[in-house]
């Protein structure tokens, strides 16, 4: 799989042979496992060759588990021009992080928008916020390729899922009162459903927790109707889990028999909060170098941009912020580290681990410890300044670790069938009229222990005592944007035009630095998806779900340079023989 934009040039390079041992080690234990001992020969070191197939990244989508996003106005998952493999298998590592309430959730395919092909999103170990149940995101097939459907953190007692008509168009313009103190943070409005309509509840001041970050109610967009997540407490980014490098595979390595793959590489989340962006449409952080003008093009907002934009809100940044209260400069120091970044390709961080390697070998690594990303798992759990106790894994850590992938997999299958349903006629009326379906929701594989349950510790501060609904406030009428009311086709992730401006939000203009490209080190793999023709290896869902019409971002992305801007006509990739493009939404 490449990710050689088609605007840059790609120079190659072997991917790193550290987690092609992995690989080998993974096949051996997979093995040992299925004949019970070990197999008469071991993997031959050859077998390390898989590494040229094997690319781990230093950028990429952030596992939706760890951290999904906030948006206002939810809008339908990107639709991309193919469908994914199946997942791979995919073991977690030996070592894990101490705790009742740490589980291993496994990865999963990402789309990958300038190589046209997917990407591994790495597993994570997950500290599970309390009284929680995790309900994962899936690929839906769509007359285009396939549709992302978000995943999310829903309340361990529900039992029903509940998809409601498309919310209003929110309100929210931010505090419109003194905070009470310093130690306050603004959590915002939302609508919710009441009395068979929509009401809007007010933002209001809340006291910040040590070690804890609210996470505020909002919705999602689903094939059958949006899903409302109620807001709830979760672990600050430091408590939260060991979060993995993406990694970018090539088909001849995952595609053999008996393949497994255990993830090796941590990111260091302190300087992964410096580089942070959203993709409201696609439900996803992103980390690392997305600071061209071909990222603000298909909807990336660096952290800053998103939350000071009324887009949405980002706990991640709120607490930061808060964390810097005491320093009247930090905001615009964070807005011109952006711009710098944006107009001075060297200031970027590495794009791959082997690129990362290369500064360390150079000696600029420790100069500038602010792009170091990636550090092997073994160096993490032996550094010093790490707060976080690892044990090793016990026989029956492993068996139960072991199954999880199957339960995943099981999970999304029924989710997808539950969600590919036809939507009621009755759907088609004003949605003051519409009665809310509500289905059984499948058990989730991960569901987190109550908070009275985890120890004084882990003791949950109180809920919040939200403001009661205000008559006052009407939803304001607009055209069906997504959803299964919409009609006409979903939007591709081809870059077009700048987001347009929300009415009433600051405008920003559009970053136009290009981006560039760092070593890719594939040589030999071949593009699925969009760019081999036809999928490989996609499960065939039930139902195809609705189509629905892309919304148009609101509020701009920050401000640019001078450059030319590459999202209207983007250049071919010189390492790609035979590019395509894209395919474009068919008219109705």
């Amino acid at each position: 799989m490449s990710t050689a934009p088609k605007s840059v040039v790609s120079q190659g390079r072997p991917a790193n042979t550290f987690e092609g041992r992995i690989v080998s080690l993974s096949l051996v234990a997979a093995l040992v496992a299925w004949c019970g001992q070990p197999p008469a020969l071991a993997v031959p070191p050859a077998a390390e060759d898989h590494s040229a197939g094997i690319e781990v990244l230093a950028r990429g989508p952030v596992h939706e588990a760890f951290a999904g996003t906030v948006t206002y106005d939810p809008e339908p998952g990107i639709v991309v021009p193919g469908r994914p493999p199946d997942p791979i298998e995919e073991l977690p590592p030996e070592q894990r992080p101490a705790g009742d309430n740490v589980e291993w959730i496994p990865g999963y395919w990402a789309w990958d928008d300038e190589g046209e092909d997917f990407l591994w999103v790495s597993g994570l170990w997950r500290n599970l916020p309390p009284g929680r149940q995790w309900v994962s995101g899936y690929w839906a097939a769509s007359r285009q390729g396939a549709q992302w459907i978000s995943g999310y953190w829903a309340d361990a007692q529900l039992t029903e899922a509940e998809y409601l008509p498309e919310p209003p168009e929110s309100v929210e313009t931010g505090p419109n009162v003194a905070a009470p103190s310093a130690d306050h943070l603004w959590l915002p409005g939302g609508w919710v459903w009441q009395n068979n309509r929509y009401g809007w509840r007010p933002g209001f001041w809340s006291p910040v927790q040590p070690n804890w970050v609210w996470i505020p109610a909002h919705y999602l967009w689903a094939p059958r109707g949006y899903v409302y997540v109620d807001g709830y407490w979760d672990y600050a980014l430091d408590h939260r889990g060991i979060l993995f490098a993406p990694v970018s595979f090539s088909e001849r390595v995952y595609a053999q028999r008996g393949f497994s793959y255990t993830p090796a590489t941590v990111i260091d989340l302190g300087v992964f909060v410096n580089h942070l962006f959203l993709r409201p449409n696609y439900g996803h952080y992103y980390y690392g170098d997305y600071y061209g003008a071909n990222y603000a093009s298909v909807g990336f907002y660096p952290s800053y941009s998103f939350h000071s934009g009324r887009l949405g809100y980002d706990p991640i940044y709120a607490r930061q912020r808060w964390n810097h209260r005491q320093d009247d400069d930090w905001e615009r120091r964070v807005q011109a580290d952006y711009q710098h970044r944006r107009d001075h390709e060297d200031a970027r961080p590495p794009r791959t681990f082997a690129a990362q390697r290369e500064l360390a070998r150079k000696g600029l690594a420790e100069q500038d410890q602010g792009r170091v990303f990636a550090r092997p798992l073994e160096q993490f759990t032996k550094a010093r300044d790490n707060p976080i106790q690892f044990q090793p894994l016990d026989d029956e850590d492993r068996q139960r670790f072991g199954r999880v992938g199957r339960d995943v997999r099981t999970h999304r299958e029924e989710r997808q069938k539950l969600e590919a349903q036809p939507v009621d006629p009755a759907a088609e009326r004003p949605a003051r009229e519409i009665k809310p379906a509500r289905v059984r929701l499948p058990r989730s594989p991960f569901v987190a222990k109550p908070a009275e349950q985890l120890g004084r510790e882990q003791a949950l501060p109180p809920r919040h005592q939200a403001p009661e609904v205000d008559p006052r406030v009407q939803p304001k009428p607009r055209q069906p944007r997504g959803g299964p009311l919409a009609r006409g086709n979903p939007t591709a992730t081809t870059p077009q035009a700048s987001p347009q401006a929300r009415p009433g939000a600051q405008a920003r203009p559009t970053p136009q630095a290009q981006p560039q490209a760092q070593p890719r080190g594939r040589s030999g793999a071949q593009p699925r998806g969009a760019a081999a023709g036809q999928p490989r290896g996609a499960a065939q869902p039930q139902a195809e779900p609705p189509q629905a019409e892309q919304a148009k971002p609101r509020g701009k992305p920050p401000a640019a340079s001078s450059e030319k801007s590459p999202a209207a006509a983007p250049a071919k990739s010189p390492g790609r023989s035979q590019d395509k493009p894209r395919p474009k939404p068919d008219k109705e």
